[in-house]
């Protein structure tokens, strides 16, 4: 088990750290992402740049960075069913790896994303009922609010309580590990929130 943790984690830090965002925007002749806006490879901020079709492909490519190590954790690595430790297993620590990889890129410095779209594509590919809660959240909060801060982190926790509310008790500590970690690179967000600064989706590059 210990080495299917550790090619677990490998998995889903090499799937993380793809910058798609930083790649497409180079690709458009945007230039470098990092150099506008908040400075991160994520969707938010490749909107930004000012191409909303870019913005989408990012979106839904790193989404798609925590589903696919995910899917294939529980594929190749399946724990045990009477393993004691589930949380520990393969499935949860390629989950939590993928975010990591994503937040934290070694091709990039370690400096890349926040991880929301990400842990999107992590909670469908833990289970479904949980990525349609995230969903559901994300959306209907960025739909009231305009706030794409505030939604992404409404999102994560929401899916970490509706892991503990539907019985997906294995998942539990890797969806609130990954929450806390969202939580932290937010902090600046969460100052200008409460600051009533942060700036609402639309309102400028």
């Amino acid at each position: 088990m210990t080495v299917d943790i550790l090619l677990a984690a490998l998995l889903g830090y090499a799937c993380g750290s793809i910058p798609f965002g930083l790649l497409l925007t180079r690709i458009a002749g945007l230039g470098d992402v990092r150099k506008i806006g908040s400075g991160n490879i994520g969707a938010t901020n490749v909107l930004r740049a000012g191409n909303k079709g870019l913005a989408a492909a990012t979106l839904l490519l790193d989404l798609a960075k925590g589903l696919v190590p995910v899917v294939l954790a529980a594929r190749l690595f399946a724990a045990p069913a009477d393993m004691p430790a589930a949380a520990l297993g393969p499935v949860p620590v390629a989950a939590v790896f993928a975010v990591l990889g994503h937040c934290f890129p070694v091709w990039l410095g370690f400096r890349g994303g926040k991880g929301v779209a990400t842990n999107a594509g992590v909670s469908f590919g833990l289970a479904w009922p949980i990525g349609l809660a995230y969903g559901a959240v994300w959306l209907g909060v960025l739909a009231v609010t305009r706030i794409s801060s505030l939604a992404g982190m409404s999102a994560v926790c929401g899916a970490a309580i509706v892991a503990a509310v539907l019985g997906y008790i294995a998942y539990l500590p890797a969806l609130a590990l990954i929450a806390v970690l969202v939580l932290w690179l937010h902090r600046e967000n969460i100052r200008r929130l409460a600051a009533g600064s942060e700036p609402k989706v639309g309102s400028g590059k």
